[in-house]
């Protein structure tokens, strides 16, 4: 039954509408992706948008290379202050609470506490260095509770 003539006559004008209608498929797809324009403009878009992805690319490693450089410069910036007024002659009344003790600190803890003590006929200005929240001088109290109240603020 399978040899009869009529039955591969039929099957082989079935295969051929099968390619042709696959080939109009194709045919469609490509009318709509050219649009009136030749394979020459689609090259040609190609390779513009192979040069924006590249200028692209070289935009993304600049920015990537600004944001680092950005990173380290706001690293070593002040980031936390703190300041306390006191009096340092304790219930004399000499200078109130005039005096100061003021940290300026970045985020790694380097920065300088500043404290000034003043009094009726004088006003003393002292700058202590700091590294990692320490000091090569030794701190007042005062100092101390200034740096502690600004690694506060760093959230450290």
């Amino acid at each position: 039954m399978l040899s009869n003539p009529l039955f591969v006559t039929y099957g082989l004008i079935l295969c051929i509408v099968i390619l042709i209608g696959w080939l109009v498929r194709i045919e469609i797809k490509m009318y709509k992706l050219l649009r009136g324009k030749n394979a020459r403009s689609l090259e040609d878009s190609i390779v513009s948008a192979h040069d924006n992805l590249d200028k692209l690319n070289e935009f993304q490693r600049e920015s990537i290379q600004y944001f680092i450089d950005v990173e380290k410069r706001v690293n070593r910036s002040i980031q936390a202050v703190e300041t306390i007024r006191f009096n340092p002659f304790k219930g004399t009344g000499e200078g109130g609470s005039q005096s100061f003790s003021t940290s300026f600190l970045s985020e790694k803890g380097d920065g300088v506490v500043i404290s000034s003590l003043y009094s009726r006929d004088r006003v003393s200005i002292f700058s202590k260095p700091l590294s990692k929240f320490e000091s090569s001088f030794e701190l007042t109290e005062e100092e101390k509770e200034v740096v502690l109240g600004a690694k506060k603020n760093l959230g450290k």
